[in-house]
């Protein structure tokens, strides 16, 4: 009996002190990133001086739960519906006018990379119209497309991935 006193008194112990243990704050895993509005127009501009559909990224991904780019699309239409399994997509549009698919399912899906769904077609969304200073977050699982028609069009994409994004 003495020795189950014993042992209780010291698991009891035991769980008390672990309950006053401090915890210390996490450390910054990476730099701080700050791009200046003019760092970011001349990144801008440089895109828009390319042929065709270009992006850059602004912040790099390896190592990260993020992936922030710079897009200019000069037109994009018919592109594969798409869906990604393990990570959102945040829109803010810096120029430019362009129509979001959003929603509903993909029709005939085509795992391209794990995780990574493209369609030809899609049922059941709907149809957004976007601007200059929308934005627009596309939560994973969400059948999305982006169809550029005008002048241009511009954003800033941030994708946060589930899971941290191998180097």
């Amino acid at each position: 009996m003495h020795r189950k006193l014993l042992l209780f008194t010291f698991i009891t112990l035991t769980f008390t002190a672990s309950s006053f243990a401090q915890r210390a704050p996490s450390v910054a895993s990476k730099p701080v990133v700050v791009k200046t509005k003019q760092q970011v127009t001349d990144m801008y501009r440089e895109l828009e001086k390319k042929d065709g559909n270009t992006n850059v990224d602004i912040v790099p991904q390896p190592g990260t739960q993020m992936r922030v780019a710079l897009f200019h699309d000069t037109k994009r239409e018919g592109d594969n519906f798409e869906l990604h399994d393990g990570s959102d997509d945040i829109y803010y549009v810096l120029e430019g006018k362009a129509t979001l698919y959003l929603g509903g399912s993909l029709s005939e899906p085509k795992e391209i990379s794990p995780g990574e769904w493209r369609s030809k077609t899609a049922t059941g969304g709907n149809q957004v119209a976007i601007a200059k200073g929308d934005l627009i977050v596309v939560p994973r699982g969400t059948v999305h497309q982006r169809t550029v028609t005008g002048k241009g069009f511009s954003m800033i994409l941030i994708k946060v991935f589930a899971e941290t994004a191998k180097p």
